[in-house]
């Protein structure tokens, strides 16, 4: 059975994506932490992120440093922090959070955010990334891939 990641990115569920590759896809949460939380997912559903094949992990990794670096643009915080856990959904995914204390990276502080917010956390985050110069990674829309 599908995930529900995978479901997002093949279009059956709706998402609001940031970023989109070859090899991973970055989207809001729906339960952010904080504004402009977002994952970091690899395309290929795999449940362990020490099963996900290193390239790719790797490839993960640098898009979630190059998502750190737009959201201390967008949301004039100091650092962001990154958590894998993966118990909830199991689609390996990294939790990219822009941090102004260490409570930002404890989920349970996560919490369901208006829609209004969200969209507006991820215009935000686009915007910060084509100004980086990632604006080829950005999908042309936030709400398909």
């Amino acid at each position: 059975m599908s995930s529900i990641f995978t479901k997002i990115i093949a279009g059956e569920i709706p998402g609001k994506f940031v970023w989109a590759d070859d090899d991973v896809v970055a989207m809001a949460t729906i339960e952010p932490s904080r504004p402009g939380h977002v994952m970091v997912i690899p395309r290929g559903e795999v449940a362990k992120f020490n099963d996900v094949e290193p390239e790719v992990f790797a490839h993960a990794m640098k898009v979630a440093q190059i998502i750190a670096t737009a959201q201390e643009r967008a949301f004039d915080v100091e650092r962001s922090v990154v958590t894998i856990l993966g118990f909830d959904v199991p689609h390996t995914h990294i939790h990219v959070i822009p941090a102004d204390s260490p409570n930002a990276a404890d989920l349970h502080n996560a919490s369901a955010a208006p829609a209004a917010d969200i969209t507006q956390a991820m215009m935000d985050l686009r915007n910060a990334l084509v100004e980086l110069g990632y604006g080829e990674h950005v999908p042309e829309y936030m709400d398909a891939l």
